[in-house]
């Protein structure tokens, strides 16, 4: 992933299927808010991107390696948080 704004989470797309995209937070946190923290313009960014179009899950698995999902309306905005339903396996 390109920052391309300051102080942007540093993720990286882990898979892409038409119904969802899975990122995976990476850090460093010293340098990066996470996904977390940078909910907001990490919506922006895949939005921007092409990557979340409207009805697409956005999943990902913050810096504990917990698999959550950030909820968005399908225009670049970010609507809220909810659970992934699943742990990380690796």
């Amino acid at each position: 992933m390109l920052n391309r704004r300051p102080r942007s989470a540093n993720y990286n797309v882990v898979a892409e299927k038409p119904d969802e995209i899975i990122i995976r937070d990476v850090g460093p946190w010293e340098r990066h808010p996470t996904v977390t923290n940078d909910a907001e313009g990490v919506v922006a960014d895949l939005h921007r991107e092409g990557r979340l179009p409207a009805g697409r899950r956005l999943l990902y698995y913050d810096s504990w390696g917990e698999l959550d999902q950030l909820l968005h309306d399908g225009q670049g905005r970010f609507t809220g948080f909810a659970p992934g339903g699943r742990r990380a396996g690796w």
